[in-house]
This record gives structure tokens, sequence and C-alpha cells, in this order.
């Protein structure tokens, strides 16, 4: 095993460590506080997202802008992207739970959480084993990043939806402050 593939292990589990103590610091692993997001009364799991991509944004506009990192973005693929993420939040909806969430609800004692996990392990090895049959379905498309639409660094993009995603962030601190959901919808009650 060489140093950097070690490394990179490190720096993985400490990024899950840190995910973890912010997913359960936030209970918005708790299936009634996913649910309520879904169903509009509770905004803890948008706020506790959005401050995520918030701060990576900052942080991959920062290493980017000092050439520390080469993005590698994906094309944009509609059906598939748009597809995906209805079935995704469905079963969010049904389930209560979600893939970055699923460990925390097993730690957390939630018996169901397994099922879950059996759900999403089956649902990636279905997916795995008959995407060469409906592939051509889904299309493809160009590379197109706003970078290149744009003809601006991605660093001063990612700044800009940084701070736009910041104001939302205040925007919705001031319409539903987070104090009124100060125990709503834990434990799924």
């Amino acid at each position: 095993m060489s140093i950097d593939v070690f490394l990179i292990v490190l720096l993985g589990l400490a990024m899950g460590l840190v995910f973890g103590v912010a997913l359960e610091k936030s209970r918005v692993f708790e299936p009634g506080v996913i649910v309520g997001q879904m169903q509009l009364r509770n905004f803890t799991m948008l706020r506790v997202f959005l401050s995520a991509i918030v701060t990576g944004l900052l942080s991959l506009a920062l290493m980017n802008g000092l050439g520390l990192v080469e993005l590698h973005p994906k094309a944009f693929v509609p059906l598939a992207q748009i597809g995906g993420g209805l079935i995704l939040g469905l079963g969010m909806v049904m389930a209560g739970a979600c893939p970055g969430t699923v460990f925390a609800q097993i730690g957390a004692g939630y018996k169901d959480a397994w099922f879950i996990l059996l759900g999403g392990v089956a649902g990636a090895l279905v997916y795995g084993y008959t995407l060469p049959s409906f592939k051509h379905l889904m299309g493809q498309s160009e590379l197109t990043t706003y970078a290149v639409l744009f003809e601006t660094p991605f660093w001063m993009l990612a700044l800009g939806l940084a701070s736009l995603i910041t104001a939302s962030l205040f925007l919705l601190a001031r319409w539903r402050p987070s104090s009124a959901e100060l125990g709503r919808d834990f434990d799924g009650v």
C-alpha cells in the first residue's frame, strides 16, 4: 500500500467522522426530520445540507483557485438525473432515510434502517447489472459546465453560488426560525 492511498483512506475516514458528527448533532438522520422536510414542515435538513454545500463550494473554490485540485465534472443527462432524483426523493419519503443517513440511523438503534441499507445495496446491484439494457434510453449530453458557458473560472462561480445560498439561508432563518422547529419531528413523532 502506497503512502498516497493510505493518506486518502485516512482523509476519507476523517471526512466521514466529521459528517457523522454533523448528522448526529443536527439530528437530520431522524426519520421524522427527513419526512418533515419532504412535507415542507421542518426545514432543519435543508439548512444543514445547504450549509454543507456552501462549505464544499468554498473549499473547492479555494483549492481550485490555488491550483491544488483539477475538477472533472460529469455531463448533464436530464432523464437520468431528474428520474434518479425523483426515485431517491420518493424512497426517502417512504423510508424516512437517505443513503447518507442510514448508517447514523443504524448507530442510533433504528432497527428498520438495516432493511433500508439492504434495499439500497440491492438497488445498487440491480442498477449495476441492468444499466447496459437501458443506458441508451437516457441519452447523451455534451459536457458543458457553467464555467465554460459563462467563460468564467470555476472558483468565481462557486463564490457567487455560495453567496446566493448563504443569502437564501438568511432569508429562510427570517421566514422560519430554526428555534421554532426544535423538538419537532424528532424520533418520527
